[in-house]
């Protein structure tokens, strides 16, 4: 394995890091509705669990409701039953077919917890890319012990991984203002 090689790794594995704060992100509520925040949701169908977008269609009725129609007509009580068990707070109601789901506005305390939730998910994928930015600063120390790269490598090294790293803790930084300004709008 080349120093190439660890730079590379390690900016794979940083751009995953990021990649699973957004996807955890999205999952986070805001004042609007959109279907992702019914992705965590998982519906017994046929004796194993599912998730919801498996066994219905999800679509955005307006801007405060999601429209589930199940494929199967049986399937409306328990997908109604699944999200209204599911910890997200959503109150589902069934219209013939279609099953809506009204998102409640966000109280100022629920938007708090959303802020530190998402602060919290931030800081977790910082611990994700600054330990990758360890992993690969010893995978470079290993290197110059085994006399394949020079101590002046080392160093060169150790500072393009440290700028890898401050650019994505500056992503990271980015996204949480973003989805934070996107849960305080009103």
């Amino acid at each position: 394995m080349s120093l190439a090689d660890v730079k590379k790794n390690a900016q794979e594995r940083m751009t995953k890091s990021i990649e699973t704060l957004r996807a955890n992100l999205a999952k986070v509520r805001t004042g609007r509705a959109h279907a992702g925040i019914l992705d965590s949701v998982m519906v017994e169908y046929y004796g194993s669990p599912v998730p919801l977008s498996q066994v219905a269609n999800l679509t955005l009725i307006d801007a405060r409701t999601i429209g589930v129609a199940p494929f199967e007509k049986k399937m409306a009580s328990t997908i109604e039953k699944a999200i209204r068990d599911s910890d997200l707070g959503l109150n589902p109601s069934s219209q013939g077919d279609m099953i809506r789901v009204p998102t409640p506005p966000l109280t100022e305390e629920r938007r708090k917890e959303m802020v530190k939730l998402t602060k919290s998910e931030g800081e977790d994928a910082k611990i994700a890319v600054r330990n990758i930015r360890r992993d690969a600063n010893e995978a470079v120390k290993k290197m110059v012990k085994d006399k394949t790269a020079s101590e002046d490598d080392e160093r060169r090294s150790n500072d393009d991984i440290q700028k890898l790293t401050d650019k994505f803790v500056a992503e990271i930084d980015k996204l949480l203002a973003d989805k934070e300004k996107d849960i305080m709008t009103v």
